[in-house]
């Protein structure tokens, strides 16, 4: 029956009346539900920067530096240059001034 209805797939798309036999649209009995998946302990990682094989407890503290990690790698100045050119894209947007 599914050589049948792999070969009349087609026509019987077009027709609106595919013959569906029961479970056609159901993964292989040999794949793992997405709830068993879900609940997986993940125990290797890599490395956001280098992607390097990392341990959990080495991504972890990866982690922790990242996010302690003082964001401020531009000087102020140059910061402060950067957040007036985004402002002035901005008010070019909505008042078209020849600036």
């Amino acid at each position: 029956m599914f050589a049948a209805a792999k070969l009349l797939a087609p026509a019987a798309i077009a027709l609106g009346a595919f013959p569906l036999a029961p479970g056609f649209a159901l993964p292989p009995p040999e794949d793992p539900p997405e709830e068993v998946l879900r609940t997986e302990i993940i125990t290797d990682a890599r490395s956001p920067l280098t992607g390097e094989p990392l341990t959990a407890a080495e991504y972890a503290a990866l982690q922790e530096q990242l996010q302690t990690r003082d964001d401020h790698l531009l000087p102020s100045d140059l910061r402060e240059l950067v957040f007036l050119l985004q402002l002035r894209r901005v008010l070019q947007l909505v008042v078209p001034l020849p600036f």
